[in-house]
């Protein structure tokens, strides 16, 4: 951050951080989002800047309570900027007022959660999943230890970084993540993460065709046609077929993997029917 005036001290800058990571989507809704806990995030800051039930601590909770939504473990870094503006409006700067501070969280939170989306859902969580359930063959219990123990580190770790960042830079952090290189940025992640997930698929997502068709002299292998055609083509359709009821269709995930449970349940079935037979 410029060299201004420091009112906050390190306790209440870290008290802002650990509140906004364990409540940031707290009381959401389509009106509001992640505002009250923006708000809540910011409540400690402003306590300490502003005398309590002032004109101006009222006037900046209020400011803070409007919609807001980004990706939550980059949108630290939205925090921390603004932790930082409320300090330098509080000391006096005059370039910084709360119409400014505003018009920064509106404009920082497009980007940041294109740039999130694209890391954690799209390529982190993939990533720590696949190694997760190849340390989990055989019913190990270290692949859901690995995954708890590794996503949890990097987003705390990774979150608090961005928020101290956040704090430090001011509003030279907006030249990181709004422009050119910004979506740049995002649109390597989003390869990347494309990329990771499909490679996720193919290794585990597994839909054998046992289906032999006999005829006078011979049988027909369906699998081994299909694999000539297309390998791990069946698997490739059920990602299609995941992807276009999840994003299209808005079916949750638990409703979808209760969905496949079933069908496999039901195929099991009747495979061991007709092979008693």
């Amino acid at each position: 951050m410029d060299n201004q005036t420091k009112l906050l001290d390190k306790k209440t800058i870290h008290k802002s951080y650990v509140r906004w990571m364990m409540f940031n989507l707290v009381a959401t809704s389509y009106e509001f989002l992640e505002a009250f806990g923006f708000a809540y995030a910011m409540e400690p800051v402003l306590k300490k800047l502003y005398e309590p039930d002032s004109p101006e601590y009222k006037e900046a909770l209020k400011r803070h309570a409007i919609f807001f939504n980004t990706e939550p473990q980059l949108g630290a870094l939205i925090t921390g900027i603004t932790v930082g503006l409320e300090e330098q409006h509080a000391s006096g700067n005059q370039e910084i007022d709360g119409d400014f501070i505003s018009s920064l969280k509106v404009g920082l939170m497009g980007p940041i959660a294109g740039i999130g989306d694209s890391m954690i859902p799209g390529m982190l969580i993939p990533i720590l999943l696949s190694i997760g359930m190849g340390l989990a063959g055989g019913g190990s219990v270290l692949g859901p230890l690995f995954y708890i123990v590794a996503y949890n580190l990097i987003a705390i770790l990774g979150s608090r970084y961005l928020f101290y960042k956040g704090y430090e830079l001011g509003t030279a952090s907006v030249d990181l993540f709004v422009g050119d290189v910004a979506k740049k940025v995002t649109q390597a992640i989003t390869v990347l993460g494309t990329i990771v997930t499909g490679g996720v698929a193919a290794s585990y997502v597994n839909v054998p065709v046992n289906i032999k068709i006999q005829m006078a002299h011979t049988s027909l292998d369906i699998q081994k046609i299909l694999d000539g055609i297309f390998p791990s083509l069946v698997p490739l359709l059920v990602v299609f077929v995941s992807w276009y009821f999840m994003a299209k269709k808005h079916v949750s995930p638990i409703k979808l993997i209760v969905a496949y449970f079933i069908i496999a349940f039901v195929c099991y079935g009747i495979g061991y029917g007709i092979m008693a037979l």
